[in-house]
This record gives C-alpha cells, structure tokens and sequence, in this order.
C-alpha cells in the first residue's frame, strides 16, 4: 500500500471517528479530523512532502483541532464541584 493514496487517509480518519463513537472524548475526534485533513491535502495534490513530515503535521493537527473541540465545548457544569473553602468559614 501506497501512504501517498489520500483514500487510505479518509479511511482511516472514518475508523478513528467510528472509534470516537464507541469512546467518547474528542481525542479520537482530533485525530480523525487531522487525518482526514491530510487526506484532502494528499488528494488534492497539495502534500508533496515525505511520510516523516506527514505524521508530524497531523500529529500538531491532532493537537489543535482537540485544544479548538475542548474549548467550544465548554466546562461540564454538571461535574462534581470541590470546595476548597467553606463559606462559613471566618478567615
């Protein structure tokens, strides 16, 4: 198998998303975003780079489109709080 075929890339960046399904986290969310990004970029001839600066750029991908999904999708606020100071406390 060739790893410049951009289809390869789409396929995977389908299984990681799949994975994300069954494993709820927006980790696997990046990563089959920034695959998938590659995959655009393979398929439309735009990556002419080797395989080592491919896997770094969708590494950082990864990285960026999991910080971006974690912020738009806010803080839980249903998550258990811990209080560090009770408010009846005369400090």
């Amino acid at each position: 198998m060739d790893w410049t075929n951009g289809w390869l890339w789409i396929i995977a960046a389908l299984l990681l998303a799949l994975i994300e399904m069954i494993l709820p986290g927006y980790v696997f969310m990046g990563m089959a975003a920034a695959v998938a990004v590659m995959g655009a970029l393979l398929l439309s001839g735009l990556w002419t780079a080797g395989l080592p600066a491919a896997l770094v750029l969708t590494a950082v991908l990864s990285g960026v489109i999991w910080l971006a999904l974690s912020r738009m999708r806010g803080v839980d606020r249903s998550a258990t709080r811990i209080w560090h100071r009770d408010i009846n406390d005369n400090e």
